[in-house]
């Protein structure tokens, strides 16, 4: 077993339609590269997890509780669990970190695909 790994050899897991992701899991948090298309809108949802993220590309209109903001590369941000949340991708779409925590136990039934596609960064 390695302890590491390159996103661009992770399998996709298909979050939404327009949003997908490229995950390493560990026994205390998950570490996703997110890809968001063109104008990709995520509805308003809440988990139990704790969300951080760091902003890579793109732009975001991202909505946590009921603070707004536009937002661009270098950008952060802090979700406490069970925290509505919503996220619109700008008209080029976006790529980004998140740190989940504990770990996405949900996402383990998500579609999941090769490889394939080359992560965009």
């Amino acid at each position: 077993m390695t302890h590491f790994s390159d996103v661009r050899e992770l399998e996709v897991l298909q979050i939404w339609d327009t949003v997908t992701a490229r995950t390493v899991t560990g026994t205390e948090a998950t570490l996703a590269y997110i890809e968001l298309a063109p104008n990709a809108e995520v509805p308003e949802h809440r988990h139990a997890n704790e969300q951080t993220g760091l902003l890579l590309r793109g732009s975001l209109t991202f909505r946590i509780g009921d603070e707004t903001k536009e937002i661009g590369p270098g950008a952060m941000w802090v979700i406490p669990g069970e925290v509505p949340h919503q996220v619109s991708a700008g008209p080029d779409g976006a790529a980004l970190a998140e740190l989940f925590a504990p770990p996405r136990a949900d996402w383990a039934s998500l579609e999941r695909r090769p490889a394939s596609t080359p992560a965009g960064f």
